[in-house]
Parts: structure tokens; C-alpha cells; sequence
């Protein structure tokens, strides 16, 4: 369960932006090849903060899906629902992941000082 590790390097990172702030919620992109269960990162990130100036804090989660660029054929296509790193138009492994393995941090909503 790597969610826990991930959702202490979190708490580490928004405490020290939020400085004495309160935080009432926190923004995270994470991309489908990051095999991150977002129901997981949410109940970890409640046993990890809970006890702490976070806890009640909420995670808000944007899924990117995942996307491949084709050296091949140069089209930009979703991998589709299957986990491939093969073009889904031509069917070449020459491929770059343009989206998709993300994990970010993208903002706090936090209460003014």
C-alpha cells in the first residue's frame, strides 16, 4: 500500500507551504500510470492526518488519463481502457507518454492568516 507513504510525503509538503494556515483542501493531479487507487490515497490520507493541523482536510483528486505520441505514424492518441505502450493507430512501441504519469500537488485552498 504505497498510497500511505504517498500521502505522508503530502502532508510534509503542504505543511510546509501552508505555514500556520489552516487547509482545508488539497489538489492533486494523478494520471492512471501512477497505480494510485484514489479510495486508498483517501482513507490513508485520513489516517495520516488525522491527529495533525491537517486532518480534516480534503484531497481532491483529478484523474489524467493516459495518452502516447507515436514516433511512427506522429499522432497523439489515448491508450484506451487496455494498459498498452503500443499505438492505438498503428500499433508501433515507438511511442513517448505525453500524459498520464503525473503526481501533483496543484493547489491549496487555504484560510486566510
Amino acid at each position: 500500500m504505497h498510497e500511505l507513504s504517498l500521502c505522508g510525503a503530502i502532508a510534509d509538503i503542504v505543511t510546509r507551504r501552508a505555514g500556520e494556515r489552516h487547509v482545508a483542501a488539497v489538489h492533486l493531479r494523478i494520471g492512471v500510470l501512477r497505480q494510485v487507487v484514489p479510495d486508498t490515497l483517501a482513507f490513508c490520507w485520513t489516517m495520516v492526518t488525522g491527529d495533525t493541523d491537517l486532518g480534516g482536510a480534503a484531497l481532491e483528486v483529478e484523474r489524467v488519463d493516459a495518452v502516447l505520441h507515436c514516433r511512427e505514424c506522429r499522432r497523439t492518441l489515448p491508450m484506451g481502457e487496455a494498459v498498452s505502450l503500443a499505438c492505438t493507430g498503428c500499433g508501433s512501441f515507438a511511442v513517448d507518454v505525453v500524459a498520464g504519469d503525473e503526481f501533483e500537488v496543484t493547489a491549496l485552498d487555504l484560510a486566510a492568516v
